[in-house]
């Protein structure tokens, strides 16, 4: 016989729950006054509405009342509705009941992923369909009722046992309607992109339910999965399925699990799953149970893995670039020494060999520098209009005679490929890099061609946008590259080569120059099947090829002409040194400025005592450029020449047109040409205006 106090309890809890709102509650959260009236409008037949203009309102309506689900606007002043979601998953009461964002602008897939991680049920965009709006919020305010129901129907059941009748037909209504509930739900879950599982808590876990989202997912459907206990865990990758079955059974110990694997699909491919439950221990004596949900997560790690793969051969290309500015000063500083010791000193033999292989190393070192150059994008092209087939005679004359007899070469492309818009010496060193890549993949012999053809792209890809695109591609019948490594082969310094037989820079360096171009590399590999290298390249919107420009011939000193007087800035002193003891040698009268600051000085000092500026371009505070700039304030035709050992392409190129760049390490024929050439140019522009 039960006791009057716990009666009286029992009494209590029936009275609570009879005393509760004759219809369920839904909280509509929204700034905007007239989309709350026409949410009652639409929800007043199914539900007691609540309706609130900010995040803090409907924080406080939480604190005194329950409801059903809550409408919740995602952009609002103060709170908005992520905040507002944030907030109420952390409070206990409120943390499982059901939010459905409203949103007038965030559809994209990134604002969708950011409500879904707050916490949201669904998304309701406004201006809303009232049908859909009543449908969705229809099932989760039934849900809450039926909730409520079975609860008031249990207590009965417990506080009315003489009355065990009346209370086995309450229950049998009640799941009558439970059973029609899940049938509405069932419907309403298939059209997310989510399935929905529960599966035995002991291997080998067979699925005993689930979603008919798993066949949008995996082209399975539910029966398949539920009629074979081993069935689930036989389509896991072998390398996943350790630890696939280790989190489920941590599961038992941790009470959920987060676990994501590739699981072999209907079609043979793999997918990318991401699998999440918590372990269900059942009141009724039955054994426990996982129940978890499954989401497609394949585009994310893939969108994920290009992100990094970028940004990782980002960082390498800004590493090899600023390292490139030091050795290039290094270099630059060698060679010019190496001149200075040549007319200095008398050398023997010996003496002079050891400073030609020294010069040969300097230049060898230069080269190198070079391809970090191109890797990270910032040498300096000019691109122009290239007729590719014309380029088919060079390539048979540089690369058959190197290529052996067990090779063969073929050049297939005709008139009737685009013009592209490419730097043509650039082009060829990377057509011979792929030539010489597909040979040392042919030991035994083979087959290298190049073909090219026209291609447009109507939708922006991953690497390119949308344009007219010429497509040359070097193929080879080769060994094929593995598919581990095929996304590393464009790294610097990777090499599948022996010690001693490649620098890893090859195909590096031409990826860098093909993007610089505003084109893109695309590799088509198969082991045992041959490579095919695609070079993506922007037409050219000129209507004829450039002509070879003939090489102007230097302009020698004469020995009784008055040499022009020279500004020497540069922030290397050795550098510096260097090189204003080469020109004085030659007759020029040379003062040097430690850096831009010094310069700048001196310019403003004596505007019109010196003939031309030599600068470099990359120092501290202000740039090459700039002390141009602001000596052309006071003498406008200042003839000018930079020097750079590295620099960003966007930054260089707004030079003022007049102004040559010449490349560390140059030479000092090179210099004085350039020298020579500035002041010719200001003084045909003087008489020409004058």
């Amino acid at each position: 016989m039960q006791r009057p106090s716990r009666i009286r309890s029992k009494k209590l809890e029936i009275a609570q729950l009879a005393d509760g709102p004759a219809k369920a509650r839904v909280l509509a959260v929204d700034d905007d006054e007239r989309n709350l009236l026409a949410i009652q409008e639409v929800l007043a037949p199914i539900a007691e509405i609540v309706a609130v203009q900010s995040g803090e309102e409907a924080l406080r309506c939480l604190l005194k009342q329950d409801f059903a689900v809550i409408l919740l606007d995602v952009l609002m002043p103060g709170l908005d509705g992520y905040e507002t979601a944030g907030l109420i998953r952390q409070r206990e009461q409120s943390k499982r009941t059901p939010l459905i964002f409203l949103t007038a602008i965030n559809k994209e897939d990134a604002h969708m992923l950011r409500g879904y991680d707050a916490g949201a049920v669904d998304y309701v965009f406004k201006p809303f369909d009232p049908v859909m709006l009543r449908s969705k919020v229809a099932v989760f305010v039934e849900l809450h009722e039926k909730t409520l129901e079975i609860q008031r129907k249990a207590i009965a059941e417990q506080a009315l046992l003489a009355k065990a009748l009346q209370a086995e037909k309450e229950k049998l209504e009640a799941e009558r309607s439970l059973r029609s509930a899940e049938e509405r739900q069932e419907a309403i879950l298939g059209s997310l992109p989510v399935c929905f599982h529960a599966r035995a808590a002991e291997p080998p876990f067979a699925a005993r339910f689930v979603t008919k989202g798993v066949e949008r997912l995996t082209g399975f459907p539910p029966e398949r999965l539920t009629s074979d206990p081993r069935f689930g865990l036989s389509r896991v990758h072998p390398d996943d399925l350790p630890r696939v079955r280790e989190a489920l059974l941590a599961a038992k110990a941790t009470g959920s699990y987060t676990c994501e694997f590739r699981w072999q699909c209907a079609d043979g491919k793999y997918r990318i799953f991401l699998d999440q439950g918590i372990l269900s221990k059942s009141a009724d004596g039955r054994r426990p149970e996982i129940l978890g949900t499954l989401l497609d997560v394949t585009e994310r790690r893939e969108l994920e893995d290009q992100l990094l793969q970028s940004q990782r051969l980002d960082a390498i290309g800004k590493l090899t670039g600023g390292l490139a500015h030091d050795f290039n000063n290094l270099l630059a500083a060698i060679l010019s020494g190496l001149g200075l010791l040549e007319r200095h000193a008398t050398l023997d033999d010996q003496a002079r060999q050891v400073v030609d292989l020294t010069r040969r190393s300097a230049k060898q070192g230069a080269e190198l520098v070079s391809r970090m150059l191109a890797f990270s994008r910032r040498q300096n092209l000019k691109p122009a209009a290239v007729h590719l087939a014309t380029l088919g005679d060079t390539m048979n004359g540089l690369v058959a005679p190197v290529l052996g007899g067990l090779i063969r070469f073929e050049w297939k492309i005709d008139n009737s490929v685009w013009l592209a818009h490419v730097d043509v010496g650039q082009l060829e060193l990377a057509l011979m890099n792929l030539v010489f890549n597909a040979r040392d993949a042919m030991p035994s012999g083979g087959t290298i061609t190049v073909h090219a053809q026209n291609r447009v792209i109507e939708i922006a890809s991953e690497d390119l946008p949308p344009g007219d695109y010429v497509v040359v591609t070097v193929k080879d019948t080769g060994a094929g590259i593995p598919q581990d490594i095929l996304a590393k082969v464009v790294e610097p310094f990777f090499t599948t080569k022996p010690v001693g037989k490649g620098t890893g820079l090859g195909l590096s360096t031409v990826y860098g120059f093909i993007k610089q171009s505003g084109g893109s590399l695309r590799i088509d590999s198969a082991v045992g099947r041959g490579t095919a290298m695609e070079l993506w390249l922007p037409r050219s919107i000129e209507q004829r090829a450039a002509g070879d420009v003939a090489e102007r011939e230097a302009e020698p000193i004469d020995a009784g002409k008055e040499l022009p007087s020279i500004l020497l800035i540069d922030d290397s002193s050795v550098l510096r040194q260097l090189t204003a003891q080469s020109l004085q040698q030659r007759g020029f009268v040379v003062t040097c400025a430690a850096g831009s600051a010094e310069a700048l000085a001196i310019i403003e000092r004596a505007p019109h005592e010196f003939d031309v500026i030599v600068t470099d371009f990359a120092m501290p505070l202000v740039s090459g450029v700039e002390v141009i700039r602001f000596a052309r304030n006071l003498r406008s035709d200042w003839p000018a020449i930079i020097i750079t050992g590295y620099a960003d392409a966007d930054s260089i190129a707004d030079r003022p047109s007049d102004v040559p760049l010449l490349n560390k390490p140059f030479r000092e024929k090179d210099l004085i040409e350039s020298i020579f050439h500035v002041i010719a140019h200001a003084s045909a522009k003087a008489i020409k205006t004058g």
